[in-house]
Formats: structure tokens, C-alpha cells, sequence
């Protein structure tokens, strides 16, 4: 069994990847907003910079769900998410770009949606990256969700399809955090050269394999920096245990000890009422201050939930802190919410 965070990317190496980003993605300051907030320095890794498809987080863990699709010589790839699933928009413009067919299935989780929620955004994106799109009634039911793929994966197969599954429960193994790990290789290069050692790196939790993939990668290299998970579907309590099982899984898949520990494992979930893609005044506002102090765009699912997060951590840190920010895009959601965003 493995330990030493010298052995990452051998260790990667094994696992097939399917090479779709341009990376590294930037790492930038972000100096009017600090002075703003009074905070030291802010940095932003910029993850909506990635390439494909107006970009985000999830174009990294695509790279070895996909990579494993072709090894495999799969020639259709099923995903399922919510309505305006940014994971979704990816996985149709990554199967476009290899020339796979795409069928997404589209989850109501958020309730009270009008007809910009259903048509524009990334739902727009997906028709036209050509992907079939199928419904699922149910918002939080995540085995159902992934059982209701494995049909429409056997009627595929039926006509001759080879189909290739991207499951939405932790129950599966967490091939997508690969990507994060990578990620975590990537900031800790940037943060060697730029000079820099935040206090704390806060980013967007989930589905949890960005925040874990992140985690893992950083702490298997050494580096101890707090990373706080800002919540954005889950209470803390509940994503605290889904992050801590979702490392062990990763520790499993690669075969070496897990560096994590328990005390490592730090959610915050002060921005999410009233719940997943519902928005609120802090999210709102620190859309706001990201747009008009430093042009940043964010969503109201995701980023802009974790932004809210972000500032709040900032108002702690006092004048001498140095807080970074993980920018998992999603910029396609924020056209289905309209004028709610002001």
C-alpha cells in the first residue's frame, strides 16, 4: 500500500483518460474584492476557464469516466442530473468532441420552476450538443436515478448500442475525483511558484468527488491547508460523512493509505437554505460583489452559493488572511434564473 504523494502520478497513469481540458486553468488574485472585504489576498482558481463547452469542474472528472467509456469501446454515454445539471452540459459536449452519442437524464429537484428554468441554460446546450434527453420525476432519489440509466442502458443494448454509464451514487467507484487529484497536483505547483500559502481553500460540495478528488490529492502531497467544503445540496452533517466515505473509496481505488484524516473533513452549509438551486440573499449578493468587483461570473446553483461561503469565511480571516477560491463554473445556469438573480 502506497503513501507518499511522490507516487500520484505513476499512480494515475493506470487509469484511462480521455484528454478534453486545457490545463493548467488559471490561478489569479483577485484584489478589489479583497479590498472590499478587508481581507489580505484572495486568490481564484479558475475552473470556468477550462475549455470545452463554456467550461467547469466537471470537464475534469469527465476526462476518466470517458477515458474508461473508450477503453472500453463504448459508442454511447449516459449521465443523469438535475434539470440544469452543469455535469450533464459537459458530458453531452465531451461525447460530441469523441464522437459518442449522448443520453442524459434530467432530475426535478428544484421545485416551482417556470418555463426559462426548463428551456434555457444548460438545457438549451444540451439539445444542442445533439444529446436525447430523457426525465426522471423524482429530485432525491439517487439509486432510483441510477437504476432508471441501467434501463434505458439495457434497451440500448438492445438495438445493438454499447452503452456506458456515469452513476450519480456514492455507492460507485469515484472515478471522477481522479480529476480533482490532478487539480490538487496543478494548485500546488501554482501555489510553489506564485509564492503563496493560503489559509484556507474553500470550494462548491456537491456530488462530493470535486471536494474529496481536492482534498485527498492536496493532503496525499503534503500540503495541510484547511479545504472547507461550502454546501450546496446537503446539510454539513450529511456531506461531512458523504466526503469521508467518498476518500476512503478514493484511498481504495488507487491502492495506498489514505491521507485523510477525520479532523480534515470540514463542511460549512451557511449559504444553502432554503435548498439545492433555490437562491438567497447572500448568494445573490455575492454574485453581485464577484460581477462588479472583479467581472467574475457565477451561478446561483453552485459557485454563487460557495462565493456566499467564501466571503463569509473572509469576514473572519481578518486583514492578514489569504483565502482561495475554487471557481467550479456552471455559467450556463445563471441564464434559467432570469431577473430572480436581481
Amino acid at each position: 500500500m502506497k503513501s507518499d504523494g511522490n507516487y500520484l502520478p505513476r499512480i494515475l497513469e493506470a487509469f484511462p483518460r480521455a484528454h478534453l481540458c486545457s490545463l493548467p486553468t488559471p490561478l489569479e488574485d483577485m484584489p478589489r474584492l479583497a479590498a472590499a472585504t478587508g481581507a489580505g489576498r484572495l486568490l481564484i482558481k479558475r475552473d470556468d476557464c477550462a475549455s470545452l463547452a463554456m467550461g467547469g469542474n466537471k470537464e475534469r472528472e469527465l476526462e476518466f469516466y470517458l477515458g474508461e467509456a473508450l477503453d472500453r469501446h463504448c459508442d454511447t454515454i449516459l449521465i443523469t442530473g438535475a434539470v440544469q445539471s452543469n455535469f450533464v452540459r459537459l458530458a453531452a459536449a465531451a461525447a460530441a468532441k469523441l464522437g459518442l452519442d449522448c443520453h442524459i437524464q434530467l432530475e426535478e429537484r428544484v421545485a416551482n420552476v417556470d418555463d426559462l428554468y426548463r428551456d434555457s441554460g444548460n438545457v438549451l446546450l444540451d439539445q444542442l450538443l445533439g444529446a436525447v434527453i430523457h426525465a426522471y420525476p423524482h429530485g432525491e432519489d439517487e439509486a432510483g436515478a441510477d437504476r432508471n440509466l441501467g434501463v434505458i442502458a439495457d434497451s440500448l443494448r438492445a438495438r445493438g448500442r454499447w452503452p456506458y454509464i456515469i452513476p450519480l451514487s456514492p455507492t460507485h467507484k469515484p472515478l471522477g475525483a481522479l480529476g480533482y487529484i490532478v487539480a490538487a497536483m496543478e494548485l500546488a505547483e501554482q501555489l510553489r511558484e506564485m509564492q503563496v500559502s493560503p489559509d484556507e481553500i474553500i470550494v462548491p460540495s456537491g456530488s462530493g468527488n470535486t471536494h474529496a478528488g481536492l482534498l485527498f490529492g492536496l493532503r496525499a502531497l503534503g500540503v495541510t491547508t484547511p479545504v472547507i467544503g461550502a454546501c450546496v445540496r446537503r446539510n454539513a452533517a450529511e456531506q461531512s460523512r458523504r466526503i469521508a466515505v467518498r476518500c476512503d473509496q478514493i484511498a481504495e481505488l488507487l491502492d495506498m493509505r489514505s491521507p485523510v484524516g477525520t479532523d480534515d473533513v470540514c463542511l460549512v452549509d451557511d449559504a444553502l437554505a432554503p435548498g439545492y438551486g433555490l437562491l438567497n440573499e447572500p448568494t445573490r449578493a455575492a454574485m453581485t460583489a464577484a460581477a462588479r468587483k472583479e467581472g467574475l461570473i457565477l451561478d446561483p446553483v453552485y459557485s454563487g452559493k460557495a462565493m456566499a461561503s467564501f466571503l463569509t469565511r473572509v469576514g473572519k480571516g481578518g486583514r492578514d488572511a489569504t483565502l482561495l477560491f475554487i471557481h467550479t463554473g456552471g455559467t450556463p445556469a445563471l441564464f434559467a434564473y432570469g431577473e430572480r438573480v436581481l
